[in-house]
């Protein structure tokens, strides 16, 4: 039994090559490996375990592809669900296909607008007290800004897909 309550990966990492070496010694068959988690090693456990199944799926994905190619037939790329809630590792044409349809004006409009008006406020009380450090209601406004521009430009992506589409369709 191997206990484990650190979230820290160096010695998950540790703990995980010993049950290995443990394992590769006495033979798989003769030895039974129980592995405890609790506090933050929980969260490493629950990390660890999607990394594997990723890996996993990733694995059979890419043996059904090699085999395809052996084959001579196309398969569709990976499920965009396998890709999980980080759009930021999507590229853009899937990205543009997963905002077809939808508009995401409303979260993005209304939090842009609203952090910018809090740096605007903080930049004018900063300015009003310490006439100083008005800068530092830059950091929110900033914030605000790129929320406002991702709002203009998936809208913008959203529209010419829109318009695309339309044009592809016959006229009646």
């Amino acid at each position: 039994m191997i206990q484990v309550s650190d979230g820290d990966q160096s010695k998950w990492n540790l703990a995980l090559n010993n049950a290995r070496n443990i394992q590769t010694d006495l033979g798989v068959a003769n030895v039974d490996i129980e592995i405890v988690a609790y506090g933050p090693g929980i969260g490493m456990l629950k990390l660890w375990l999607d990394y594997r199944k990723k890996r996993e799926i990733l694995q059979a994905h890419h043996a059904e592809r090699m085999a395809a190619i052996e084959k001579g037939i196309e398969l569709p790329p990976l499920p965009p669900q396998f890709y999980g809630p980080e759009a930021s590792s999507l590229p853009a044409d899937m990205l543009q296909q997963q905002f077809k349809g939808r508009h995401i004006a409303l979260p993005y409009l209304r939090s842009g607008l609203m952090w910018l008006l809090i740096g605007a406020a903080i930049s004018l009380a900063l300015y009003a007290d310490h006439n100083v450090a008005a800068w530092w209601g830059g950091v929110p406004a900033a914030y605000g800004l790129s929320r406002l521009l991702f709002y203009f430009i998936a809208n913008r992506m959203n529209a010419g897909a829109d318009a695309r589409g339309d044009q592809s369709k016959p006229k009646e």
